[in-house]
């Protein structure tokens, strides 16, 4: 029940020009990698290459981005998160465009260099940017985010093989392109956005890695990128398929199953099964899916279905991996995800290069062969992590992070209180009184409770709200109840992951706590918001071992079981 809810249910579409002109640039950036998949036959063709050769046009751009990721942080703060953007924008124009016009592959491994710069850049300020300039809520701008990470993964290697089967500098010159537009919408529509009252050290993110969490999962990432672009970058070799279109139809399928499953699989696997296990299993299954790319390479259909059946699992590790990035991470957001992010593209962006020269020297089975042992390393380092995972998921720890409980306001006294979950919605004055005059006719205290949501998507991790913010929240009503002569007490919850999860959190605090009632307003979010990121009620119903009660000012409080929510969403 954060305050990112909106006081009303607002559509996640219905957003300001400058909003659509960042979420398209974030399409074309989603784009990028997929984009040259379909043309990287081709390029070892024409440009007489060797696979080894054109494999350093993702070494030189993921390399570049993860040296960049250090500085990110370092950039923004001092520029502000609309000329960070601003940058990268012409960064991945100007590179994106020159990488087009030369006549070979050094050239356009130097150019995507530059275009990886950019996109570090522009990735890591463009989410901040569109929630913060967002009218539907933070949750409408997550459903915009996710929707437009789903059309860039999906559609990026069918445009680059409609575009590369023209030329193989059709992809190069068509981002180019499209994201001058994204860049001069963005100039005209996008309002300045102030700058950071807090400037960020440059080695802030080398220094965060001194935490042991933060950097088990980063080496886990960098063995998962190394297995991940052997996929990517050398798979469309010994598919046999000549024709960019053809690869693109095969990618197009794979990214169609990455963007499910990282906005919608991911979550649902983390709350049934626990992020840790959910990793384990996953990584297992890269590992077994490149070992049968390596028995069956010289069958272009077993490396064809292989492929495409990764992106199952390729969209469940980006998001569960950065959920577990946040969860064990006792440095701030910004800080963590460049740290993160400096150590796995490291391994992405070598993996491709070194498994040509794997296949050049050897056969190309073995590079797969390394490519799903790096898969299979992955599991005990992370292993080595899986208490500190365990124990931030149940709050068990001060190694996850803090504050998990915050206390507002008076510290509760003996009984089971009422609890009253609320968020900055327009009737979250009337749903706390309702909830006071339940504890009073109990004879029970009264906590009134707000959930401070970190949203995960794909690789990139958000708050919803500043501390200071969530705090206030509770404040105000703990003031307004006070002048009222009502006692009450305030607490603030933070929970990683998605909108169920935090539902999940509060349950779970409800429950250890032994309140005698939690009581939740209706949700002002859409049905889209919810199939997006979950129900905090229905999250809340079935999780928690206390009753529930709807809060509908003007009505009589209703107790919620399984069986009554289905009956509410079908009223």
């Amino acid at each position: 029940m954060s305050s990112h809810q909106g006081a009303a249910a607002a559509s996640p579409f219905k957003q300001p020009r400058a909003v659509w002109a960042v979420a398209f640039a974030c399409v074309v950036s989603f784009m990028g990698i997929g984009l040259v998949d379909p043309i990287l036959p081709v390029l070892a063709e024409e440009l007489k290459a060797t696979p080894a050769q054109v494999s350093l046009l993702f070494t030189s751009y993921l390399v570049v981005t993860a040296v960049a990721m250090i500085g990110v942080g370092w950039v923004s703060s001092r520029i502000g998160a609309k000329w960070t953007l601003i940058l990268g924008l012409v960064l991945i124009v100007v590179f994106a465009g020159l990488a087009g016009t030369v006549d070979g592959v050094d050239g356009i491994v130097g150019f995507r260099a530059g275009w990886g710069l950019g996109n570090a850049l522009f990735i890591s300020t463009s989410l901040a940017v569109i929630v913060g300039s967002a009218t539907g809520g933070f949750a409408g701008a997550i459903i915009l985010y996710e929707t437009a990470l789903g059309l860039g993964i999906a559609v990026g290697p069918l445009l680059g093989g409609v575009l590369g089967g023209i030329s193989w500098r059709g992809p190069f010159f068509g981002v180019s392109a499209l994201m001058a537009i994204a860049l001069v919408a963005t100039l005209v529509f996008l309002p300045p956005t102030p700058k950071p009252e807090k400037k960020v050290s440059l080695l802030a993110p080398i220094a965060a890695l001194r935490h042991r969490g933060l950097l088990t999962m980063g080496i886990m990432a960098l063995l998962y990128n190394w297995g991940f672009f052997t996929l990517l970058g050398y798979a469309p070799y010994p598919m046999g398929l000549h024709d960019p279109l053809q690869l693109g139809w095969v990618f197009f399928a794979w990214g169609i199953l990455v963007a499910v499953f990282a906005v919608w699989g991911a979550p649902w696997a983390q709350r049934r099964f626990g992020t840790a296990p959910t990793l384990y299993v996953n990584l297992f299954g890269l590992g077994a899916l490149l070992a049968v790319i390596g028995l069956g390479v010289s069958s272009p259909t077993v490396v064809i279905v292989a492929v495409i059946l990764s992106g199952i699992f390729v969209g469940l590790n980006n998001t569960l991996t950065t959920q577990a990035v946040m969860l064990v991470s006792p440095v701030e957001r910004p800080i963590a995800s460049s740290a993160y992010g400096f150590v796995r593209f490291i391994g992405g962006g070598l993996a491709p290069f070194v498994a040509g020269k794997i296949a050049e020297a050897t056969d190309q089975s073995v590079a797969f062969y390394v490519g799903a042992a790096a898969f299979l390393v992955a599991i005990p380092v992370l292993a080595s992590g899986h208490r500190l995972i365990t124990a931030a998921e149940s709050a068990e720890t001060a190694e996850a992070v803090a504050p998990t409980l915050e206390p507002v306001g008076p510290v509760r006294g003996e009984g089971r209180p009422v609890l009253v979950a609320v968020g900055a919605t327009l009737d979250a004055d009337a749903v706390v009184d309702r909830a006071a005059e339940i504890a009073a006719a109990e004879g029970a205290p009264l906590e009134v409770v707000h959930v401070r949501e970190t949203e995960v998507i794909e690789e990139l991790a958000i708050d919803a709200e500043e501390p200071e913010t969530a705090a206030a929240t509770v404040r105000a009503h703990l003031d307004r109840l006070a002048a009222r002569g009502v006692t009450a007490t305030g607490l603030v919850l933070h929970s990683v992951g998605d909108h169920a999860s935090a539902g999940i959190e509060l349950a779970r605090y409800a429950t250890e706590a032994g309140v005698r009632t939690i009581a939740l307003g209706s949700s002002p979010r859409g049905r889209a918001a919810q199939l997006a990121d979950g129900s905090i009620t229905s999250a809340v119903v079935r999780n928690a071992g206390v009753p529930v009660v709807l809060v509908v000012p003007g009505e009589e409080p209703r107790e919620l079981s399984a069986a009554a929510l289905t009956q509410l969403r079908h009223a």
